[in-house]
Formats: C-alpha cells, sequence, structure tokens
C-alpha cells in the first residue's frame, strides 16, 4: 500500500523445510509465561549469548514481492567465538520448541538467520541452541520475539502507475557547484508500474547543446545533458531512530550512482544536529571496489566530514554466482539509534559507525544521480539506465 500508518558470509542460514524437530522446553530458556522482547542476553560462567529479533528485512529475488512477505532478520552473537560452531534456530509452538533452521558461527561468534516473522498469524517467538563444541556445553539462549516489528511507521510499495503524494521530486536545475554540470532531476526520469519505481538516467530531450565538465571534474570534450530520477518525502514524511529499509534492483553500468539515503528535514548546515547518512550506494557492475559503498556525512564545526566508504568484499552478500546488484532485488537497511548506526544487506550486517550520528528526524531519498565524474564513464547509446525500488518500509523506535 502506498504511505501507511501501522508499521557479511557463512553465517547466514536459509530456513529449512517443515520436516523440523520438536524440542521440549529447557529451563536454560525463557518459559512460554515470561515477557519476552526484541533483544535477550543469558550469561553464564563460560559463554554469553546474546539474541536478537529484527524486522523484516531479508527478501532476495528476481521479483517484486510484498514487504509483508519479507522475512525476519535473528542474530545470535556468542561469546566465546568459536567458529564453525553449529547453532539451531528453534521457534516456539505452544509449549515446545520447534528447530527451523541451522548455522554455524563465523569469525566474529555471530550466526544470522532468516525467519517468519510471524507463527500461526501470531509474532514469532524465537531462541538459539548452541551445539556442544570442544569444551564448550550445549545451551539455549533466552527467547525473543518479533512483535515490536509487526506495525511499521510507514510502508511504501509503489501501487497503481504514479507516485504518492508523499513523494515530491528534487535537484530539478543544473549545479556545477555540486557536480551536476550535466544532470538534473526531473519527473520524467521517474515511473511507476508493476509495484515498483523505475528510476531512470536519460539523455535531456529538450537540450539544445552539450555540456562541456570544468572544474575538480574536468573532462576533454562534450557530453548529453541527462535527466536523473530523484525522489525524496521532506515535507510529508520523517522519522527519528529506528530501521529504515528498502528493497533495490540497480542499474547495470557504471557512469551514475543509484542510491537510498536519509537527510536531516531541516537540511545539512554548520553547526546542525543532522547527518547525511548513505544507507547504500551503487556505482554499477565491474566496479573495481566491488561497487557498493555506505557513507555518513556531517558538520564538525564548519567542517564537513565523511565517514565511511566500500563495503569490503561486497559479493560475499550475494545468494550465489548467478546473484547481482543489478540482476535481483535486495534490501538494504540501517537501524539508526542514538550512538550507533548498523547498515545491513539482507538482514547481515555489512558494517557500524559512531560518533556524529545525526539526533534530528531525517526524511528517505531514493536516486540515481549522475555526477560530473560519472558521465565521461558510459557511452550515450547505453543511456537510459535505470534502477528499481520495489518497496521502502520504516519502523520507527523514537528517542
Amino acid at each position: 500500500m502506498s504511505a501507511r500508518r501501522s508499521a557479511i558470509a557463512t553465517a547466514l542460514a536459509l530456513l529449512v523445510p517443515a520436516a523440523a524437530l520438536a524440542v521440549p522446553p529447557s529451563g536454560s530458556a525463557t518459559e512460554p509465561s515470561d515477557p519476552v522482547g526484541d533483544v535477550a542476553v543469558l550469561v553464564t560462567p563460560h559463554q554469553r549469548i546474546r539474541l536478537e529479533a529484527l524486522p523484516q528485512i531479508v527478501q532476495q529475488g528476481r521479483l517484486v514481492a510484498g514487504a509483508d512477505a519479507a522475512r525476519s532478520a535473528v542474530v545470535a552473537t556468542l561469546r566465546p567465538a568459536t567458529p564453525g560452531r553449529r547453532v539451531q534456530l528453534q521457534v516456539r509452538r505452544g509449549d515446545s520448541w520447534q528447530v527451523v533452521a541451522t548455522g554455524r558461527q563465523d569469525g566474529r561468534g555471530r550466526v544470522q538467520f532468516a525467519a517468519a516473522a510471524t507463527t500461526d498469524e501470531h509474532p514469532s517467538t524465537y531462541r538459539v541452541r548452541a551445539m556442544a563444541s570442544g569444551s564448550l556445553r550445549p545451551l539455549s539462549s533466552h527467547a525473543v520475539s518479533t512483535a515490536r516489528w509487526q506495525d511499521p511507521t510507514w510502508t511504501e510499495e509503489f501501487p497503481g502507475e504514479h507516485l504518492d503524494p508523499v513523494w515530491n521530486h528534487r535537484g530539478h536545475d543544473y549545479v556545477p557547484t555540486a557536480r551536476r554540470s550535466c544532470s538534473r532531476g526531473h519527473p520524467s526520469a521517474v515511473s511507476v508500474d508493476g509495484g515498483a519505481a523505475r528510476l531512470s538516467v536519460v539523455i535531456d530531450p529538450d537540450a539544445t547543446r552539450r555540456c562541456r565538465i570544468r572544474g575538480r571534474d574536468r573532462a576533454p570534450g562534450t557530453y548529453a545533458y541527462r535527466l536523473n530520477g530523484h525522489i525524496g518525502t521532506q515535507g510529508a514524511f520523517a522519522f527519528r531512530y529506528g530501521v529504515a529499509a528498502a528493497r533495490v534492483k540497480f542499474h547495470a553500468r557504471r557512469g551514475q550512482h543509484g542510491a537510498f539515503w536519509l537527510q536531516p528535514v531541516e537540511g545539512m548546515y554548520p553547526g546542525g544536529a543532522g547527518s547525511e547518512i548513505d544507507v547504500v550506494e551503487y556505482f554499477g557492475d565491474h566496479h573495481p571496489q566491488g561497487g557498493l559503498a555506505t557513507f555518513m556525512h556531517r558538520y564538525d564545526g564548519r567542517r564537513r566530514v565523511s565517514s565511511g566508504g566500500w563495503i569490503p568484499r561486497s559479493a560475499s552478500y550475494l545468494k550465489n554466482r548467478r546473484d547481482g546488484w543489478s540482476k535481483n532485488y535486495h534490501v538494504f537497511s540501517v537501524e539508526w539509534s542514538p550512538r550507533l548506526l548498523v547498515f545491513r544487506i539482507d538482514g547481515v550486517e555489512t558494517g557500524r559507525m559512531r560518533g556524529g550520528v545525526s539526533a534530528v528526524r531525517q526524511f528517505p531519498i531514493l536516486s540515481l544521480l549522475a555526477a560530473d565524474y560519472e558521465v565521461p564513464k558510459i557511452r550515450e547509446r547505453h543511456l537510459p539506465q535505470h534502477m528499481y525500488v520495489d518497496w521502502v518500509r520504516v519502523w520507527e523506535t523514537g528517542g
């Protein structure tokens, strides 16, 4: 629905078929009558398990799919870290626990699962059981629930054939000082069809001359002016703290970059408490650094400071060798709290940032932009380029 109020890689494990195993309740886990939250920590003299249930931010695939069909991410972090140690994910059904997935710890002691958000039409309750390993005895965690994430604050699934009024078009002018000498945002570079928004870079049909790139991005020759898909919800929807996610299939060629990002409602300025959060940027297939990046930009006094960069080993987050950022949809998300940003792809953590985290309300932006330094990297016959967005969803947690 349109805008509604309701709402790393050996470690990733997929759900196994329903030939699952029933396990009787264990005294080391939270019993059914106990209150269950989305985070639980169990500490024993020799082991520690932290378990967290996250929203529905796992949904890799070729076709559009409803946001409600996405899977929740369930993340277990065990100490001591024992790479390869087998860990079961169990769901509670009545008074028993049923094994639904098995994974193995990575080098950081994490095991990450994709799990159903509901069980028998109710929020799911999960625990993990770490199997015996060396001198470590088997241990079951406390339980966590997906209940906190059942009602997203805002969801956009791009129905119909037009953008919902919550979206507005951005960057209407050619601005050389912003490295946009040859490109600008325009409504004609955005379309909605088949349950997805398409953002494009196209040649500007109304341009009567060609563009020269000067300044720090100076390049010889002339280039066609381009129109970019660039939309945001400024003035219509914003939030403060929580999880923001978008399911995106990116463009293929270099010469432009697609992005899902957040900006402060009042803008970026010296002394401001806000920071730009670039949840994901993609610079095209066959990029030497893999193409995927995450950034945060903020002001320290009057000086603009940037954090983040290329996502290391980005191909490790793909499902298999046939997968690709321009071949299939993937969910890119950020978990935003007052002191920490956690970035994930299909529920698998890719990085964290601390310090200078925005403390003000932010609004989502989707864009496919051709910056001056990118324009010479693509031949005009390879335009247009497109990125597709299946859905955007926010779970606001507040201060």
